[in-house]
């Protein structure tokens, strides 16, 4: 008989603004509030984890030294539970649930733990990068003296795939109008760990319209169609999956909300960067044997506007089924805790809407991609 993996909890942090809400909070002890809330919620002991692998992405001051390590000790667990952390960029936490579902699938290990943390308030974007050169010559050679900057990337999307400033402003608009409809309906509910009182994503800005998002000036190219409001906020938040399989859920006495059926990583332009997520789609696709119109719903990533619609372009998408909760523009983009938010989101909104099929995918910095595709378990 073949080996599974389910998913049998799914537990996330609102996410919280930059220098809002969760911006006192160590990333440690931000991770240790979310593990813990998922031992609750699935009431298991945490001494059955096999692992935690944790994503996250600036690993410097508060978040350096394997922050997966301390959070499993902040958590208060016991100390033979082992962690490590994971980073591919945006897509951190959407690998470490990749690496989980490895180790339960090869019989390595029977429960793991997967998610991720960025607490962006205190370790602010490209903290890793202050005090060196990454790429290296090679690499800049290569492509031309290339910045690698991801709002220069998301530029040349908008103008390869035609997209004028007027459709972008139009996307992120409905972007926090169906978040503020998904707050609204009480969908995040269930899903969400109260931390230092914050019990709802702080990003949403309810009214946002193409009119207010035209008085902001672009923010990458003078002549620009790229800023802030049609980007991804700048967010702190973290989430975590509990993975095993059928059996070991039984013994347990766990509900295995998902069955995850497919993975998928990619490599893409490094210059585009951030148009991964349309070839990880088809590979993800391709290996679990089912078609695009049997999805009932995609989260692909907001990092900028440009890339979830130069997905629909490619894939031809139903765009109802896109993003259907709002996406990163509206409620932020915690790094390394993003794909297992993004997971978090979507398993409950299929749980709560009987739909068979969901895939996430995630555009990563120097042109990676990860795609996840799980079925609702029966």
């Amino acid at each position: 008989m073949t080996r599974e993996a389910v998913i049998a909890a799914a537990v996330r942090t609102a996410v919280g603004r930059r220098n809002g809400g969760l911006a006192g909070v160590h990333p440690a002890d931000l991770s240790g509030a979310v593990l813990n809330a998922l031992a609750e919620r699935a009431g298991i002991d945490p001494a059955v984890v096999d692992d935690v692998i944790w994503g996250c992405v600036s690993q410097v001051g508060d978040q350096s030294s394997n922050i997966g390590r301390y959070a499993v000790l902040a958590a208060g667990w016991p100390e033979s539970i082992p962690g490590t952390t994971v980073n591919r960029a945006c897509g951190s936490s959407q690998q470490a649930l990749d690496f989980a579902v490895q180790a339960v699938l090869s019989e390595q290990q029977d429960v793991v733990v997967a998610g991720g943390v960025e607490v962006m308030s205190r370790v602010p974007l490209g903290s890793a990068r202050a005090s060196g050169m990454p790429y290296g010559p090679r690499v800049l050679a290569r492509y031309e003296d290339f910045s690698f900057n991801q709002g220069i990337s998301a530029e040349r999307i908008a103008q390869k795939w035609g997209f004028t400033r007027e459709r972008l402003d139009g996307y992120a608009a409905l972007s926090h109008e169906r978040a503020a409809a998904a707050q609204d309906s009480g969908a995040f509910d269930e899903q969400i760990v109260s931390v230092s009182g914050v019990a709802a994503d702080e990003g949403v800005r309810r009214g946002t319209s193409v009119a207010t998002l035209a008085r902001l000036k672009p923010s990458f190219q003078e002549d620009g169609v790229i800023h802030a409001g049609n980007a991804s906020q700048i967010s702190d938040g973290a989430a975590a999956l509990l993975i095993t399989t059928p059996e070991r859920a039984r013994e347990l006495d766990l509900i295995p909300l998902v069955r995850y059926r497919a993975g998928a990583v990619v490599g893409s332009d490094p210059v585009l960067m951030l148009t991964g997520p349309i070839p990880a789609t088809e590979k993800v696709l391709r290996k679990a044997g089912v078609a695009l119109s049997e999805v009932g719903v995609f989260e692909v990533n907001e990092a900028f506007a440009p890339v979830p619609l130069a997905w629909l372009a490619e894939t031809g998408a139903d765009p109802e089924l896109l993003n259907p909760l709002g996406g990163a523009i509206a409620l932020g983009h915690p790094l390394g805790a993003s794909g297992a938010v993004l997971m978090t989101r979507m398993i409950h909104h299929m749980r709560a809407h009987g739909i068979r099929y969901g895939l996430q995918t995630m555009c990563e910095g120097g042109g990676t991609a990860n795609a996840t595709l799980v079925e609702l378990a029966e």
